[in-house]
């Protein structure tokens, strides 16, 4: 098990000075990361505009509440090298240059993702699909040049993201098309060769689905059997008041813990709002763009309730698992920044991080903090 932090940032004692009476000192208050303290590493995803200080509430937020950061998008396929050969690191550095200034832990999203995949990586000039051999040329060159860049900077990285589908089948993604299985154990070959010392993950959403969970399984024990490394599995937690089930979320868990590697949740958030069906009924527009956003102005006291309990229990499984976890990062920093807003219909109004609006910690954050605080006060005799 891992040991609890003991905060040095909280209750500071009263102590007399020299020219007079006894004064106390200021009380500093004790933050998420001094409440999570060794359990596992808390984090939260950056975008440009915080990492460039444009922001400035969200960034004190990041330098006193979380302990590890993931770029939102500036590492992904397409931002660093949108041309073949013509690799942009400007944001990236800017991120990393970040996160060593504030000693934060690091880690690297993603090296391969069917999304955000520049259009010209895994087709010709005519607009078909590559070969074999050209597409494995030009993973492993962008792999290399990419994890070597960051090389010493990073604990570890994203190698594939969603890859597996909720049947356990491979995502029919232009890498399937032209390489089949084999581009994912080709990715972790390439990303080790570029540094051995780095942590390589595998990342999906969705994996309370019990197919996709047995799915990851067997893409563990396949890379195992290849001689190749996996340290963890990021477990996206996209997340609703009606999805997933806890019991389903930590079923998948376990199961990856058994096969040797870490558990990470990546990407966290919650909707406090309706899921969106895909069957609705939307012959009357109006209503239904009233039922997805039905609280532009803020949560009713009930909902915001419900919501912080959902997260609170989910924190709890969390910690309950404290030896497996080994880090829990937020997608967004405030409420503000969530991808959520807007989805999936225009100004849709979304409520899903761990700060508000106004760079305030939510119900369940606070609470967290003070069973820390309890924890830590030694009862009187």
């Amino acid at each position: 098990m891992k040991v609890k932090h003991i905060a040095s940032a909280v209750l500071v004692a009263a102590f007399a000075v020299a020219c007079g009476g006894p004064k106390t000192a200021p009380v500093e208050e004790m933050t998420l990361k001094d409440a999570v303290g060794d359990k596992f590493l808390i984090g939260t995803a950056l975008n440009v505009n915080q990492v460039a200080g444009r922001d400035t509430n969200a960034t004190n937020i990041v330098k006193t509440q979380f302990s590890a950061i993931v770029p939102e998008n500036c590492m992904k396929m397409e931002e660093v090298q949108p041309e073949e050969g013509k690799f942009t690191f400007e944001d990236a550095d800017a991120f990393v240059k970040f996160g060593e200034e504030n000693g934060l832990t690091m880690t690297g999203h993603c090296l391969i993702w069917h999304s955000q995949c520049p259009e010209w990586f895994c087709v010709d000039k005519n607009g078909k699909n590559v070969t074999p051999e050209v597409l494995k040329q030009r993973m492993k060159t962008h792999i290399t040049t990419v994890v070597q860049h960051f090389k010493g900077k990073l604990k570890g990285w994203d190698v594939v993201n969603e890859a597996i589908i909720e049947d356990g089948s491979y995502r029919k993604s232009k890498f399937y098309e032209i390489l089949g299985e084999e581009f994912i154990p080709l990715a972790f070959q390439y990303a080790h060769e570029a540094d051995s010392t780095i942590e390589l993950y595998y990342n999906d959403y969705g994996m309370d689905n019990p197919g996709r969970r047995d799915g990851v399984v067997k893409l563990i024990r396949s890379l195992k059997e290849k001689g190749l490394r996996i340290d963890a599995v990021g477990m996206q937690g996209h997340m609703g008041m009606d999805y997933p089930k806890i019991e389903d979320f930590e079923k998948s868990m376990l199961a990856f813990a058994n096969e040797g590697v870490k558990v990470m949740i990546t990407e966290w958030d919650m909707s406090a709002l309706p899921t969106a069906s895909r069957t609705a009924n939307i012959s009357d527009t109006v209503a239904f763009k009233k039922a997805l956003n039905p609280y532009p102005d803020a949560l009713p006291d009930s909902v915001s309730q419900a919501w912080n309990a959902r997260m609170k229990q989910f924190f709890d499984l969390f910690e309950k698992h404290a030896d497996i976890v080994d880090r829990v990062t937020a997608w967004g920093v405030t409420d503000g920044d969530s991808w959520k807003n807007g989805f999936p219909i225009r100004g849709r109004k979304d409520y899903p991080l761990l700060f508000d609006r106004d760079y305030q910690p939510k119900a369940w954050v606070k609470e967290v903090i003070e069973e820390a605080k309890n924890a830590e006060t030694p009862s009187a005799e």
